[in-house]
This record gives C-alpha cells, sequence and structure tokens, in this order.
C-alpha cells in the first residue's frame, strides 16, 4: 500500500534536509552553523529593505513568543529550497539578511502583529517549513518574518463527514501520522517536501502530492479555512462539500502566497485508510507514444493513484533503463475499484509499449524517487554546477511538443549539461510535465546561466499558453513571466491585492505583483 511505504521509507526531515537536493557545502551550513557564512553586508535578494524601529521591536516582543533581530538568526530563518537563493549565498551573498524574525503560537497574536505592521505600514512575510522551490518566502522588503510553526494544534476530527481541523504551522509528517496512527484515514496529499513542508504552506503555494491523479491537488482537499486579513481581521472562508454562493472567495487565498492573508487554520477532507494496491509498468519507443498512453488512460475513465512517465534520460537515471521510456502505474484503495482502473491501464499500455516488471519499477520508485530531476548523478559535480526543476501543465493536445521544444531550449543555453523530463500528474484534459535542468558554468556566471534556462523554457510555456506552474508557485521565480501568462486578466489580480492590502505590506513583490509599498507608489 503507497501511503503506508511513504511513511516507512523515510518522509522526515533530517534525511530530506542533508539528501540530492543540495549542494554538500550548503547542507553542512544547514547542519552546522548557519550564521557562519555570511561574508558580506549585502543580501542577494533583498531591495531597499524596510526596517523595524526599536518601539515596534518592543511592542513585538510584548505579543510575540520569540523576537529575533541579529543577522545571523535572520539569514538561518529565512533560508528556503530555492535553487537561486542557494547560488547567491554560496558565493557569500545570503538571499536575505535585514528583517526581525517574529515566532507566534496563536491565531490572536498573529492578528496583533498584523494590525501593528499595517498600522506602521511595516511588510510581513509569512513562513514556516521554508521548503519552497521559488522564493516565495523570502522577505524582499525586509520588515516582519512570521514565523508560524508553533501554531501547530491538531484541534479536532469530524469522523463521519471525514473532516479534520488543524492549525496551518503544523507539520506534514506530524499530521499524517496523527490521522493515520490515531484515526485510520489519510489525506493522500504526499508531496516530496512531505516532512518539511506544513500544512498552510500546502495551501498557500496550492500544491500537489505524488498521487495526486487519485486524491487531487491540495484545492480539492480543502473543506474551509481562516484567514487573518493585512488589518488583523480573521475570516472563514469555505464550509461547504459545493455551494453556489457567488464567486468562491476559499479559492481566493489557495495559492495566494500570503499575498493577500495568513492562513491559520485549516479544515481538510480525508479518505480512509487503502487496504489493497497493486503497481505496472511498461516501456514506450518514445515519450510522445508514452504520453498518448496516459492520455488513454485517463480518458478511458482511468485514474490510478500514480501515473509517471520519464523520458529515455530520467528513466536511464531511475531505473537503469536508458533506451525506453518507462510508464510507472500504481493505485490504491478498494480492491474493485484498483482492479478496474489497472485493467483499463493494461488494455492501453499492450497496444503501445512493452511490459516491464512492475514490482521492480515500483520498488525502484520508491527507494530514488526523490534523485530524479535535482540530482547530479550521471554528471561531474563541481562548483560550477546548477541544477533545478521546473512543473507546468498543458493540454495533450500540446504537450509532444512542449516537451520537445522545451527541452532543445534548455540545450541551446551555453553551459546547459541536460534537459529532461517525466510526467507526473495526469488529468482528462490535460498533464504537469516536469522538468529537470542541469549546467555547469563558471561559479561567477551559475546565476545568469540559471535566469537564461529559466527564461527559455518559460518562453516555449507562454507560446502554448500552459500554465507556469503545477504545484511549485510563483515566489520570486516565476514573478518576471505572470504578466505575460495571465495577459488581460493580470491587472484584475492587482485590483484583488489593492483590495485585500491597501498598504501592500502582506509578502510584497510575490505572484509577479509590485513590491513597492502604497506610500512609495503615491510618491
Amino acid at each position: 500500500m503507497i501511503s503506508k511505504e511513504a511513511i516507512k521509507r523515510g518522509y522526515n526531515r533530517g534525511n530530506y534536509i542533508v539528501g540530492a537536493h543540495t549542494p554538500p557545502s550548503y547542507a553542512a551550513n544547514l547542519k552546522e552553523n548557519s550564521g557562519s557564512i555570511v561574508s558580506t553586508g549585502t543580501a542577494g535578494m533583498q531591495r531597499a529593505a524596510v526596517a523595524v524601529g526599536a518601539a515596534h521591536i518592543a511592542a513585538l516582543q510584548g505579543v510575540a513568543d520569540e523576537v529575533l533581530t541579529d543577522t545571523g538568526s535572520v539569514v538561518e530563518w529565512t533560508r528556503d529550497w530555492w535553487a537561486a537563493s542557494m547560488v547567491s549565498e554560496t558565493a557569500g551573498k545570503p538571499a536575505t539578511t535585514e528583517g526581525v524574525i517574529v515566532k507566534v503560537s496563536s491565531v490572536e497574536q498573529i492578528q496583533a502583529v498584523m494590525r501593528m505592521a499595517n498600522e506602521a505600514a511595516i511588510p510581513v512575510t509569512v513562513s514556516a517549513g521554508r521548503s519552497n522551490v521559488t522564493g516565495a518566502a523570502l522577505p524582499l522588503r525586509g520588515g516582519i518574518v512570521l514565523d508560524v510553526c508553533k501554531l501547530n494544534r491538531f484541534l479536532g476530527i469530524d469522523k463521519e463527514s471525514q473532516i479534520v481541523e488543524v492549525e496551518a504551522g503544523m507539520f506534514g509528517d506530524v499530521f499524517e501520522q496523527i490521522i493515520q496512527g490515531e484515526h485510520g484515514m489519510t489525506m493522500g496529499h504526499w508531496p516530496s517536501s512531505f516532512g518539511i513542508s506544513t500544512v498552510g504552506g500546502w495551501v498557500a503555494c496550492r500544491g500537489a502530492g505524488q498521487l495526486s491523479t487519485r486524491y487531487g491537488k491540495i484545492e480539492d482537499m480543502v473543506f474551509g479555512m481562516d484567514v487573518v486579513l493585512a488589518d488583523g481581521s480573521l475570516i472563514s472562508v469555505g464550509g461547504y462539500s459545493r455551494a453556489a454562493l457567488g464567486s468562491d472567495l476559499q479559492q481566493l487565498f489557495i495559492g495566494s502566497e500570503g499575498t493577500l492573508g495568513v492562513i491559520v487554520r485549516v479544515r481538510l477532507k480525508l479518505h480512509r485508510l487503502p487496504d489493497y494496491g497493486r503497481a505496472i509498468a511498461y516501456g514506450f519507443k518514445s515519450f510522445a507514444i508514452g504520453l498518448d498512453a496516459c492520455r488513454e488512460i485517463m480518458q478511458r475513465g482511468g485514474n490510478p493513484a500514480a501515473l509517471r512517465l520519464y523520458d529515455e534520460l530520467e528513466s536511464g537515471v531511475q531505473f537503469g533503463l536508458p533506451d525506453l521510456n518507462v510508464l510507472l502505474v500504481a493505485d490504491e484503495g478498494a480492491a474493485g475499484i484498483v482492479d478496474a482502473v489497472m485493467a483499463i491501464s493494461e488494455q492501453v499500455c499492450r497496444e503501445m509499449g512493452e511490459k516491464l516488471d512492475g514490482g521492480t519499477i515500483f520498488e525502484k520508485w520508491l527507494d530514488t524517487r526523490y534523485l530524479t530531476g535535482k540530482s547530479s548523478e550521471g554528471f561531474k559535480r563541481s562548483p560550477g554546477f546548477v541544477s533545478d526543476t521546473l512543473e507546468m501543465i498543458g493540454r495533450w493536445s500540446d504537450l509532444p511538443a512542449i516537451y520537445t521544444e522545451v527541452v532543445d531550449a534548455l540545450k541551446a543555453v551555453p553551459g546547459t549539461l541536460a534537459g529532461s523530463a517525466h510526467q507526473s500528474h495526469a488529468y482528462v484534459d490535460g498533464a504537469c510535465l516536469y522538468f529537470s535542468l542541469r549546467g555547469e558554468v563558471e561559479v561567477e556566471n551559475r546565476a545568469k546561466w540559471y535566469r537564461q534556462a529559466w527564461d527559455a523554457a518559460n518562453e516555449v510555456l507562454i507560446k502554448y499558453n500552459a500554465a507556469l506552474s503545477h504545484h511549485h508557485g510563483v515566489g520570486l521565480l516565476r514573478a518576471p513571466y505572470m504578466s505575460a501568462s495571465l495577459g488581460s486578466a493580470f491587472p484584475v489580480l492587482e485590483a484583488v491585492k489593492r483590495t485585500l492590502d491597501p498598504k501592500n505590506i502582506l509578502n510584497p513583490g510575490k505572484l509577479g505583483l509590485s513590491d513597492a509599498l502604497a506610500h512609495e507608489a503615491s510618491q
């Protein structure tokens, strides 16, 4: 059964932090002495950071659990997993050096902090697990970094309705352990960052787990939630299985990345723990044929928990099969449903590819699924090695061309070692392609290569009107492409932001929105 295997096979913060996702020097600094690598007073990402004065620091100390102001603490408590911030830090410029870390453990404290910040026009960036890979929680303008990790209580469960209520700062592994161990249920949400990300972070960045084809993305799992707005007021949104009450206000905050409010409590839909599972695997001569097989499975009514197709490069890294495009199909749940889904999948795959040992492929996937993408396996690692991943979603009719054009665009950037992809999440109308970017350049040119690679790939995505992100969100990384991507709808996003946060204090500069505070914009 996939969910129990996921718990058993090492979803924990310690293993993930020092894993293949990060250069050894960065991992060592994370574990040993976070502040020691500060070699300059210049931040790599911040501009015109807003200072928090002594009077406001004293006021914050009066309402918060802890307030940290020294540079070493700011660097340590704002680190994230964005490749660009790692490049900056290993070059001697930590991403963010200015700000005040404010740790809280109650909704009332958050309301007090927001009232104070709103009155004084001090920027506030909400922070928790900091597992984001787009710079979404970096305090671009300094100010207050609101750490909500201690807002982590399990509030209750409605077993008959299978709805749980939890505070936003609870980490994913703790949350799933409680609902599985004490209540015999699961949410089915298994992101790669499972052990170092929080429930609120999942919602704020509109995340997805590895079994989303069965269980859905996070926006499908939220039943209701409570949000503190910029002025400190507390609102509740959602609370219905379905409704016709005008626009869905809950969806306005899901994926808002802390720009519209602070998510403090979430009510989530659960599933009974599955007691049956199966896995099969097939190989295809081309990635396009494999994509067609995935489309057929979905459109014939199959929705397996995992439907993951790897191109030749990644099939070689993941499964030792570099001459095939390997498809893993795995499902869990009620036996009758699983068997029906697998029958559909078998029928489709037999028509297009060759059967592989599903059990062996599944076991290898469980053991190595976090290595494909950002790892340096197959490449000689050097100080100038950079790797990252890009996940997007497009229509089935466009995906073969998008795959080819993005890989070609990446390879055309000087210094690129390889571009590859796998399909990670599938739907009836389209799918997510998860691209891997790897480059090796002179150390001083890492940031330049990184941005050129992202520019090249996103030019293709905008051309096909594909979504820039499937589940990692926007943050600072995708901010330059948001206006072109949303087109005529982008001013609507700006208008919503102005209405809910007129002083622009909530996480300024994210989602492609302006980082100018209201009083600065009017000058």
